[in-house]
């Protein structure tokens, strides 16, 4: 199994956002009305993330160019980042000489209670992956180590990890709870553009 991000000699490693970076001010920024007092911080903006993904399309259009993909998208979580990092990839393929033939699957993981991931992992769609076996595999996911060994039991073959927060590709975060960006807490928070930080005011407020 390889991780992309070090498939290439002189590759990012990503963003860092340090343990003591206190995000950006809310005030810099517009959001849902609805969410007022919910949120303590913008951690990654939209417009970042967006240039982010790009330059990741564009590391797999080097990596990967005339070479069919599988993208796998773990909703709910992921479906943004999916759908951003495939429409980026589609825009790079149409402008050049250079194609990536993908075809886009989805399966559902639910591993959080409030703010606590559990041990109990359910994972919907993905009772049969006899169908990945042999192909060159993208895993659009949050909870990759998880899944990543689901996958494994699976006899799937060769997967190539292309993570968003938790890992070296995109963004290394503090540990803190995130929401935003199709991150939700209890299903709040996924009409949020940017990834932020939930206040304690906010966990209270949505919990179940």
């Amino acid at each position: 199994m390889a991780e992309f991000a070090v498939q290439s000699e002189g590759r990012s490693e990503g963003i860092v956002i340090k343990d003591d970076w206190p995000g950006y001010s809310l005030d810099l920024f517009s959001y849902p009305a609805h969410y007022s007092g919910d949120l303590d911080c913008v951690i990654i903006p939209h417009g970042v993330i967006m240039d982010r993904t790009e330059r990741l399309a564009r590391n797999i259009m080097d990596d990967l160019g005339n070479h069919a993909i599988v993208v796998l998208c773990v909703l709910k979580g992921g479906y943004q980042f999916c759908a951003d990092l495939v429409d980026r990839i589609k825009d790079l393929s149409h402008n050049s000489n250079r194609t990536i033939p993908m075809t886009v699957h989805f399966i559902r993981l639910k591993s959080y209670l409030n703010d606590e991931s559990t041990e109990d992992l359910h994972i919907l769609g993905g009772e049969d992956l006899s169908f990945l076996a042999g192909k060159h595999v993208f895993l659009t996911s949050f909870t990759v180590k998880k899944i990543v060994a689901f996958a494994e039991s699976q006899t799937i073959g060769n997967i190539c990890l292309c993570r968003f927060v938790l890992s070296d590709v995109g963004f290394e975060i503090p540990n803190r709870f995130v929401v935003g960006y199709a991150l939700d807490y209890n299903e709040y928070f996924r009409d949020l553009s940017h990834i932020c930080v939930i206040s304690d005011t906010g966990k209270m407020k949505y919990k179940i």
